[in-house]
């Protein structure tokens, strides 16, 4: 079993940063991708940004030049720099793990509010 644990949301305002973690522990052998998705009250959950085993990353458009995905692998853990945060990016964040076959994990979520 795989556990992820988020750290990092919180409240700021317009224009501020934040930085989300996300640890996974367990039986972990093995990672193709982990990432970051949100979901907003009333909406559906949405990728945000997600990195893969290789390195390479994609981003969805909104967030394109604001946010930044990064991973530690040697702590099996994934960074989500945001800045130039707007109110539109508030949402509650969630964590996801993708390893071989096609197992999928994901964390509790943290809450991300911007005020404007």
């Amino acid at each position: 079993q795989v556990q992820l644990v988020e750290s990092g949301g919180g409240l700021v305002r317009a224009g501020g940063s934040l930085r989300l973690s996300c640890a996974a522990s367990g039986s972990v052998s093995s990672i193709n991708a982990m990432g970051w998705y949100r979901q907003a009250p009333g909406k559906q959950r949405e990728l945000v940004a997600m990195i893969r085993s290789g390195e390479s990353t994609n981003y969805a458009d909104s967030v394109k030049g604001r946010f930044t995905i990064s991973r530690d692998v040697t702590k099996n853990t994934v960074y989500l720099q945001m800045n130039s945060l707007e109110p539109e990016d508030t949402a509650v964040y969630y964590c996801r793990l993708q390893s071989p076959p096609f197992f999928t994990y994901w964390g509790q979520g943290t809450q991300v509010t911007v005020s404007s």
